[in-house]
């Protein structure tokens, strides 16, 4: 009777241990009839998904509610925010038909992320993420309303965009390592390679619409209504950030000065050579070949002889290519290759503004920035994803700085750069030069990495030691 009872409780339990651990996570299937890409949530993740949804893993970290959330509430925001690019852009071009303001405007609203993003970083280490990305978003918005009342009613110069522009850059060097490092919060370890090519797909889904909608409404009603919709757009991801259950958040112990903190930051870049190749090459392709975009108006205006329509068309090419790059990077699930990935992205980037800067036909130009758009955004998430998979958490912050100055930081240097250089060699000549430091720089990469990718499977590996789950250790 004893045996029976014996064998009857260790049935019982063995039930128990097979039964799905529902309690600590719900088990969602990506892809129906495929059980390997089942998935379970863990205990303390900041979203927890619904069971009922099947999900192709190309959108795996749509099953977490707080990411939800804010890929929604940024797909809305972001789409005004490529209205006021475009809007602004032309705004300063019709105000003084000088490439060199145009040059001047980027470079006030992204030289502050070059000089200020180490504190942002730091800040973002320290302070609650959730509450910093909504304290960011909220000074966008008041800003987005100062230029659309400017415009709206009249009063509008050149210096009002330039200053505006300034302070949203400050604005900008706190909000971006803030939300990089936010990301790994909402979706873990597991899902973090994915929500990142996913940001890039949503931000470049944004690219596509914002611009084309802009083209649109400049001709029809003006700039300042762009502006106004941007504004308006902003309440879209402050509901997204308001509606978000985040588990308590514990302050990291005090240590060290601020100052101290941002050295450790760089520190761990500079001795780390698989991080600090790869941010080489994105500081080179952001600070020479990213600026193409500052002379969009000079093309589409005295080259292809299209007005802010072609404008819009171009940038959404642009967009549209980067929006099936990002998907491309999204359906990956390892990091076997992606360094390959990353140095072919910059050559075919250079390639692609090589001939565009020949073109004087607006369709075949259109078709040219669609390859550009997508080897351009291969290489800006595959080096996301590779630095978010090598930096450890207490680091994230300040690593995520550096890479917001490579990425955004060297863009009014080179903002600066291709507006001097157009007014003195034309802009077809100045993105032909682009192209080929792109080219140069892609081919440099590739041939050095192949040295670095052992210490990529150790750096990884021990990454995944923190946090079960992690991408594979291998690149």
């Amino acid at each position: 009777m004893t045996s029976d009872a014996g064998v009857a409780t260790e049935a019982a339990r063995e039930k128990l241990r097979s039964r799905p651990r529902r309690a600590t996570g719900y088990a969602v299937t990506l892809r129906s009839g495929e059980p390997e890409h089942d998935a379970v949530v863990p205990e303390g993740s900041v979203s927890r998904a619904s069971p009922r949804w099947v999900l192709p893993p190309v959108l795996r970290s749509l099953r977490h509610r707080s990411y939800q959330l804010f890929f929604v509430g940024q797909l809305v925001s972001l789409v005004g925010t490529w209205m006021q690019s475009v809007a602004q852009s032309w705004l300063i071009y019709r105000m003084t038909g000088s490439s060199f303001w145009l040059g001047m405007i980027g470079f006030s609203s992204q030289l502050p992320v070059l000089l200020l993003a180490p504190i942002g970083g730091a800040l973002a280490d320290r302070t609650r993420r959730h509450r910093i990305i909504l304290a960011t978003q909220s000074s966008s918005m008041g800003l987005a309303f100062a230029l659309a009342g400017l415009t709206l009613g009249g009063l509008v110069r050149p210096y009002h965009v330039f200053v505006l522009g300034a302070l949203l850059g400050v604005v900008n060097a706190f909000d971006i390592p803030a939300r990089q490092s936010f990301l790994v919060e909402m979706v873990g370890r597991e899902d973090l390679g994915n929500a990142i090519a996913l940001n890039s797909s949503m931000f470049n889904s944004a690219r596509l619409v914002g611009p084309a909608v802009a083209g649109v409404l400049v001709g029809w009603i003006g700039e300042g209504y762009c502006f106004l919709a941007n504004a308006v757009s902003f309440i879209a991801v402050i509901a997204g950030l308001l509606a978000m259950r985040l588990p308590p958040w514990s302050p990291p112990p005090r240590g060290a000065s601020t100052l101290h903190g941002i050295v450790e930051g760089f520190r761990f870049v500079g001795r780390t050579p698989p991080i600090r190749a790869v941010l080489l090459l994105l500081g080179l392709v952001s600070l020479l070949g990213m600026p193409y975009v500052v002379l969009m108006p000079v093309f589409a205006d005295s080259i292809l002889h299209g007005g802010p329509k072609a404008l819009g068309l171009l940038m959404g090419s642009t967009g549209a290519g980067a929006i099936v790059g990002a998907l491309r990077v999204a359906a990956r699930r390892e990091l076997r290759g992606l360094g390959r990935w990353v140095a072919t992205g910059a050559i075919a980037f250079g390639v692609s503004l090589v001939l565009f800067s020949q073109s004087h036909w607006l369709p075949l130009s259109m078709a040219l920035l669609v390859p550009a758009g997508f080897a351009m955004m291969v290489q800006m998430s595959g080096t996301n994803t590779l630095v978010q998979s090598m930096v450890p958490d207490a680091l994230r912050g300040r690593v995520m700085a550096v890479y917001s100055m490579m990425f955004m930081g060297m863009a009014p240097l080179g903002a600066l750069y291709a507006g001097t250089m157009a007014t003195r060699i034309g802009a077809r000549a100045t993105v032909l030069c682009a192209g080929l430091a792109c080219i140069a720089g892609g081919i440099a990469f590739a041939s050095y990495w192949p040295h670095l990718r052992e210490a990529v499977r150790e750096i990884v590996a021990a990454r995944r030691s923190e946090a079960p789950g992690a991408a594979h250790p291998s690149a």
